[in-house]
Order: C-alpha cells, then structure tokens, then sequence
C-alpha cells in the first residue's frame, strides 16, 4: 500500500525591485497596480530592474543599470514591446525567479562633430547616420583599418546588434541575427551609388569606421539608440564588451525564438 503523498512547495527567494515606469497612462498604472504588492527598494538596493513600458523604456532602463550591473526585466506597456515580457503582475516573483536571462553587448559609438568636438555613447540596438538635409550623404566606410568603400551615396547607414537586428535594421532590409551569432549587421539606408551593395555581416569584434565626405556641404547626424550628435565628420563604431547587460525573459517567451520567428513570418 502506497503511502501519503507529500506535496513539496517551491520556495523562491524574494529578489529586491525597483522600477523604471513610462510616462504614458498605461504604464504609471501598472506601475500603481504592482507597488501595491511589490516594494521599490530603489536601485542602489535591488537585485533586478523592472521595466514598464515599450522597447524604449526598456533601452533607458538598460542605460540606468550601468554602474550597478543588475539584469532588467520588462513587462509591455507600451506599443512595440519586442524586447519585453507581456504584463502579467500575477505572477511577478515567479517569473523573476524562472526567468531566462541573456547577455547583451551594446556598440560604442565615438563621434567627432565639425566642430572637432568629441561625443560618446552606448546603443544596444544600433547606431545610425542620417542625412540632415535634402542633399544625399556621401560616406566613407573602412572596417578594422581597410577602406572598404570608397564613397556610398546615400540617405545612411547603419551597424546593428543582433537584439537590435529586427527593429530599424530590418526595416532597411537588412538581415536578422541570431543572438548567438557573433555578428554585427551593416546595412546602408536607400542606397544610390553603389546600386548593388546591400550591406555586409561582420565579425562581432570589427571596428567599423565611417567618415563624412565633405560633412558641411552634406551634414550627417549619428545616433546611438536615442542619443543624437549632429554635423558628423567622423565616427568609429564597436562592440564594449565591458558593457554587458543581462535581460530576463520568461520561458514562453525567449527573445532567440521570438528572433527566429521574426525570420519566417510573411
């Protein structure tokens, strides 16, 4: 005769919170729906970010942990939402506590403006150049030192990660990459003069370095994520190792299948 059956409950350890909220209504309500139930130690104190919002709430959030290194966790409030969990404050703690983490590298973008004045920041989806006026821009691209293309003419160009690879990158047609790939997408913006290139894959370690060709007659601007540097002259592109950040994922929602499934949907 079999015996009782016992039933063991899982114990989680509680990790510490805090919070970094959009501004829209959607999310400051969701932030008022989880403070009830979950204190905001404040990140000095906390084991994990919670981002409330969209992909750029999630990208700030990203940038505020710097110095501290936890890994951010974020729940859709917001429009696209691709680098998110959904919002199910349910079961909050038990989707920390389960949640699949992995590890971002963003690009280091340094700038020299006409002014030769010099600018630096973080993208963890991509950095791009823009055309500021009516005129095409003219770029010159070398990689790891080698001249690769002599003049592209243009309306821009960017280099993406891959957790950036299916945002603005794929909507200039450029390739998606699995998280795992160890490549960086370069992918020009409505090309004009080479017709034919379509951009190149590089090894994740490049560095990549583009110079405006007569920046004052044609003005470029660059920008990493949301941060912009005007009247470009050059810049060089990288990946910072250094500079890692760890996302949390829930199981039914892992970004490398969310990525792949980018691949084959018409």
């Amino acid at each position: 005769m079999n015996g009782p059956i016992t039933i063991h409950k899982r114990h989680y350890k509680v990790p510490k919170i805090t919070f970094h909220v959009a501004d829209s209504k959607e999310a400051q309500k969701a932030l008022l729906e989880l403070k009830s139930q979950h204190e905001d130690v404040g990140i000095d104190k906390a084991d994990i970010m919670v981002a409330l919002g969209g992909d750029g709430t999630l990208l700030e959030s990203l940038r505020m942990v710097r110095n501290k290194k936890i890994p951010v966790y974020g729940m859709n409030c917001g429009s696209v939402g691709f680098l998110l969990n959904p919002y199910r404050p349910e079961q909050l703690i038990e989707n920390l506590t389960n949640a699949h983490s992995v590890k971002i590298y963003p690009l280091a973008m340094n700038v020299i403006d006409t002014d030769n004045k010099q600018h630096e920041a973080l993208a963890f989806n991509e950095v791009s150049l823009l055309r500021q006026t009516r005129q095409a821009a003219k770029l010159k691209i070398s990689v790891d030192n080698i001249q690769r293309i002599s003049e592209l003419v243009c309306d821009g160009i960017l280099l993406s990660t891959p957790a950036g690879s299916t945002a603005y990158n794929l909507s200039a047609h450029g390739s998606i990459l699995p998280l795992s790939a160890n490549v960086l997408a370069l992918t020009p913006i409505s090309a004009f003069r080479p017709r034919r290139w379509r951009g190149a894959l590089l090894p994740s370690e490049s560095k990549v370095k583009i110079d405006i060709i007569n920046p004052n007659k044609r003005p470029v601007s660059a920008t990493a994520d949301s941060t912009e540097v005007r009247n470009v002259q050059s810049l060089e592109i990288r990946q910072s190792d250094s500079d890692e950040r760890t996302l949390l994922f829930d199981l039914d929602h892992h970004l490398e299948e969310r990525i792949l499934k980018e691949q084959f949907e018409v």
